[in-house]
């Protein structure tokens, strides 16, 4: 299979919406592809809409960001992509058509995935030229915040199609959920049409208010799904026996007459129930407003999970990794290493960087100097599994200066240079500098110790990292220190 660098989608909409502003997010063009001319307008507001809270998600580095075309002609989208991604409405004979006709332009190596929630993968790619580069992939609103995405394969789907999908949703952060055998509605959306059925029971038989039911899942079961979910959850109520005695002490219960599978009639009185209720759960907040309250909730969540690595936290925090290491690679790539000086670390002022004056705000000279640092300690071998197997070099004294402004969407880089370096310790000048001019924008110099795992006190660094600190510092051991080397606040620099 090819290298994905453009997502095609086939038709916008809500879901199409979310899934340009995840892909262009992660580095992706996008084109999309609509008959209606009037959803360019509307795709370009939902991906403006969707980059706020995209941009708090996580602070790893992020590649430059894709770029969003519009076409009418399905065939000019399906010849551009590498990766289709259909989102058009849920009829089955609208969809084979379609996407037979797309599956006519676009390369036979080019998968062509359906955001389908219920049908049928085998009857998707039934009329489609090359049908084992079909799939579903069917993610959940808001695409760009919600990592699951449901891979169903048809019988037709090669194995190979399965594998290249969840590489490239995997890439752009997202969790690849396999099904193994595919079935009306897939996995999730038969849980929650179950839950569905009997909130519709409930509200017809007066129960509950819809208010009452979200409220029965907000502050209980929603809590611990967010993590482990319902089987995991259950395990747990077992005691020390687990899921064995929780079946045999709770088994029973599932006999007594508490649901109802069939759904009720949809009568008026009905949905004017549902429409008054989830009216007052509202309280006058607008669709915008609630969706970016909803953003905001979840990246919160997500960030919280990310620090016990569980749920859609692992997600995010396996997608951090792969950004760092993505932008240690590429640093790598712009100059030999060894012997030679560190070529410069890349990177651009995200909105969310900027102060209440419009430049870019105190911290985030810190990160973007420690995300040089982290290059810096890739290149010399020092990863996750370093990290945990021998220690890390920790900031022990810093001393920034600041010398011009920069603003959101600028292009910067750093450049780092090693100063020092022994058995213990390393020190070392970053400058991070304007694109546009190369004006330096602010200095930083930075002490470092190096810390063994666990015992949390200094220890020697091992021989072949230091070897290599002692070459990347020797490559510019010529050249003058920089002004700001050995300043203190206001003082002139202390020479060693």
């Amino acid at each position: 299979m090819r290298q994905i660098r453009t997502l095609g989608l086939l038709g916008t909409g809500v879901i199409g919406g979310g899934w340009a502003a995840r892909a262009m997010h992660f580095g992706i063009d996008v084109v999309a592809a609509d008959v209606k001319p009037q959803m360019e307008q509307w795709i370009r507001e939902a991906v403006a809409n969707a980059e706020p809270a995209l941009a708090r998600l996580t602070l790893a580095p992020l590649p430059p960001k894709g770029q969003l075309s519009f076409t009418t002609d399905l065939h000019e989208m399906a010849r551009k992509a590498d990766f289709i991604q259909e989102n058009i409405p849920e009829q089955l004979e609208l969809k084979q058509r379609v996407l037979a006709d797309v599956s006519r332009s676009a390369p036979a190596d080019v998968i062509i995935a359906s955001s389908t929630s219920g049908l049928m993968p085998s009857d998707l790619q039934a009329k489609m030229i090359a049908p084992e580069r079909l799939l579903v992939g069917h993610p959940f609103n808001p695409v760009y915040l919600l990592p699951l995405v449901e891979l169903v394969g048809g019988k037709q789907t090669s194995p190979a199609t399965i594998e290249a999908a969840r590489k490239f949703y995997t890439y752009i952060g997202m969790h690849a959920l396999h099904v193994r055998r595919e079935v009306p509605g897939h996995l999730t959306d038969r849980l929650q049409e179950a839950i569905w059925r009997e909130i519709l029971h409930m509200i017809n038989e007066g129960v509950a208010t819809t208010g009452e039911l979200d409220e029965s899942i907000i502050y209980g079961p929603g809590l611990r799904w967010a993590a482990m979910g319902t089987n995991l959850i259950y395990h747990l109520a077992g005691g020390e026996s687990g899921m064995r005695h929780m079946l045999h002490q709770f088994g029973p219960c599932l006999k007594w007459p508490w649901t109802k599978l069939e759904a009720p009639e949809l009568t008026e009185e009905l949905i004017d129930r549902m429409v008054k209720g989830t009216q007052e759960q509202a309280g006058g907040r607008s669709i915008r407003e609630l969706e970016r309250l909803r953003d905001d909730y979840l990246v919160a969540i997500q960030q919280v999970l990310r620090q016990y690595n569980i749920g859609a936290g692992a997600t995010l925090r396996a997608l951090e990794q792969r950004l760092y290491v993505d932008q240690a690679a590429a640093q790598s790539a712009a100059g030999p290493a060894g012997n030679a000086a560190l070529p410069p670390l890349t990177g651009e002022v995200r909105p969310e960087w900027i102060d209440y004056n419009g430049h870019m705000t105190d911290s985030r000279y810190q990160q973007a100097f420690g995300d040089a640092l982290d290059a810096l300690c890739r290149r010399v071998g020092i990863d996750e599994e370093y990290h945990a197997r021998v220690g890390m070099y920790y900031t022990v004294e810093s001393h920034t200066t600041h010398h011009a402004e920069l603003r959101a969407g600028e292009p910067y880089y750093v450049e780092t240079r090693v100063l020092a370096v022994d058995d213990k310790r390393l020190r070392v000048f970053h400058s991070l500098r304007r694109t546009r001019d190369a004006v330096v924008a602010a200095t930083g110099e930075h002490m470092h110790l190096h810390v063994g795992v666990g015992s949390g006190k200094t220890v020697a660094a091992p021989a072949q990292v230091r070897t290599q600190l002692e070459r990347i510092r020797d490559a510019e051991a010529s050249k003058p220190l920089p002004p700001q080397a050995g300043r203190a606040i206001g003082q002139p620099p202390v020479r060693d």
